[in-house]
C-alpha cells in the first residue's frame, strides 16, 4: 500500500542482488496488480494507471537493466516522483503501441497534441488529463511521443463520486487523427479508487 505521504524513498528500494533473486515473483506479483490497472483504449493505445507499486517495481526494473548503482537510485527516484498518485489524482502512463516502425512513424507524425484531449468522465464529471511538464511531448512539427504520461486530478467531491460502487468512467481520447474511448471495468475503477485518499 501506498506511504501516507505518497512518496517512494531510498528505503523502498531492495538491494539489486535480493532483487535479482526475487525477480520472479516480484514480477508475477507486479502483472497480476496491473491486469486491473490496464484499459485500452481503441486498436493502438492503452492506459497504465500508475501506483506505489508500479512505480517501485519500475524503479527496480530499471536499476537491474542498466546496473548503474547507488547513484541510479537517486537519479531513478528522482524521475518517477512526479507518476505517484499524491491521493487527489490518478497518474497514467499512455502508451502508443505500434510495433510497425513505418506506420508508428506516420501515426505520431499527425498526432501533435493528443495529449491535451484525454479525459475521463464519470457521475456528469469531465477530468482533462494534464501532461508531464517535464519535456514538451509533442514537437514543433506537430510529432507525438508514443509514451505520455498524465495526470487526472480530481477534488474531494470527484473522488467520492468516482469511488462509488457501480459509478461508470470512460476514458476517452478526443483528436481529430485517434478519436477513441473506453469503458473502465469494474474492476479496473475498483482498483484505481484506491489511490484516492
Amino acid at each position: 500500500m501506498p506511504r501516507e505521504n505518497h512518496t517512494v524513498t531510498r528505503e523502498d528500494i531492495m538491494d539489486p542482488e535480493i532483487y535479482a533473486q526475487q525477480r520472479k515473483e516480484l514480477r508475477g506479483r507486479v502483472t497480476e496488480l496491473k491486469k486491473n490497472r490496464r484499459l485500452h483504449v481503441g486498436p493502438d493505445a492503452t492506459a497504465y494507471f500508475e501506483n506505489f507499486d508500479t512505480i517501485v517495481h519500475q524503479i527496480h526494473e530499471m536499476l537491474h537493466i542498466e546496473k548503474g548503482g547507488e547513484e541510479q537510485i537517486d537519479d531513478e527516484l528522482s524521475a518517477y516522483a512526479t507518476l505517484m498518485p499524491n491521493g487527489s489524482e490518478l497518474v497514467a502512463t499512455l502508451m502508443f503501441e505500434i510495433d510497425d516502425p513505418k506506420r508508428r512513424e506516420k501515426f505520431l507524425a499527425g498526432l501533435g497534441g493528443v495529449e491535451e484531449t484525454v479525459s475521463i468522465e464519470f457521475s456528469g464529471e469531465k477530468i482533462m488529463a494534464v501532461a508531464e511538464a517535464d519535456i514538451d511531448r509533442t514537437t514543433a512539427e506537430g510529432k507525438a511521443s508514443s509514451i505520455q504520461f498524465l495526470h487526472f486530478p480530481l477534488n474531494p467531491e470527484q473522488a467520492k463520486k468516482f469511488k462509488q460502487s457501480g459509478t461508470e468512467a470512460v476514458l476517452s481520447i478526443g483528436h481529430e487523427k485517434y478519436a477513441h474511448m473506453a469503458k473502465l471495468p469494474e474492476a479496473v475503477r475498483d482498483a484505481l479508487a484506491g489511490d484516492l485518499a
